[in-house]
């Protein structure tokens, strides 16, 4: 199906667009084409600002709705369709890491994902009248890789990439013509890593921060433009490595 690869009139709705990756990868489905940009973000200042800034630059095909993701599913989805009938691509790119509270961890890197998975899958799919499409969801290089830090992130991005590779399996993108995968970005630089909360105020600090600095980094542009790249060519069910200047690669 290779519709669900093409970026050039599409619609795309954005969760945690208003700043960072979200942002990054919102300008970048511009560039390529996207016809209509929905940015979902809880944070009204900073998202109609980033909406501003995409309107001058690409023209105005960018709107915000205020959501919060683990509250207004039902609420948000029915204004979307309501306004654009339709979403062709959905990020799901909403994140936080505090591990002093992982419950909050999960329920916005995880169970949120799933959720809005599930409801986007239900109106895209071509076997119930849908379009077909794609979702896209943000795990992390700490979806798969493991080391002595930020568990409960680990754990909610372990998860978004199970049930990535589960729901987005080839089976159930020939039922549905739903296209899923995921993102595994290397350490990015945004406000996610310079205001993340560990469970002890000075836990394995330095080791830590040594660990961080010592991986390659890279700035949310390259990750936005990843995302497109990968656009173009992710079967359902893959999830893809985003890391420093590296080549992008299949995880």
């Amino acid at each position: 199906m290779a519709m669900l690869k093409d970026i050039e009139g599409s619609t795309v709705a954005v969760t945690g667009g208003a700043s960072g990756i979200g942002l990054a990868i919102a300008d970048a489905f511009l560039q390529r084409g996207a016809r209509r940009l929905i940015l979902l973000d809880l944070n009204p200042q900073q998202a109609e600002k980033a909406a501003k800034t995409l309107n001058a630059k690409h023209g105005n095909k960018t709107s915000f709705v205020q959501c919060d993701v683990t509250k207004d599913l039902d609420k948000v989805t029915k204004v979307i369709l309501d306004t654009y009938k339709t979403v062709d691509i959905l990020v799901n790119s909403a994140g936080i890491v505090n591990e002093r509270n992982p419950r909050k961890v999960i329920e916005i890197n995880l169970t949120a994902v799933v959720e809005w998975s599930l409801k986007f899958l239900d109106v895209m799919r071509t076997d119930r009248g849908g379009r077909g499409g794609t979702i896209i969801n943000m795990s992390s290089i700490y979806g798969f890789m493991v080391d002595p830090y930020l568990p409960a992130y680990k754990a909610s991005k372990f998860g978004v990439l199970g049930f990535t590779k589960s729901k987005g399996h080839v089976n159930n993108f020939k039922k549905t013509g739903v296209r899923m995968f995921a993102i595994c970005p290397g350490i990015t630089s945004t406000n996610l890593v310079t205001d993340y909360k560990t469970w002890e105020p000075e836990e394995n600090r330095e080791e830590f921060v040594a660990t961080f600095g010592s991986m390659p980094w890279q700035d949310a542009a390259r990750v936005g433009q990843g995302v497109v790249d990968v656009f173009r060519k992710a079967e359902s069910g893959t999830a893809w490595l985003i890391q420093g200047e590296d080549p992008i690669s299949e995880v």
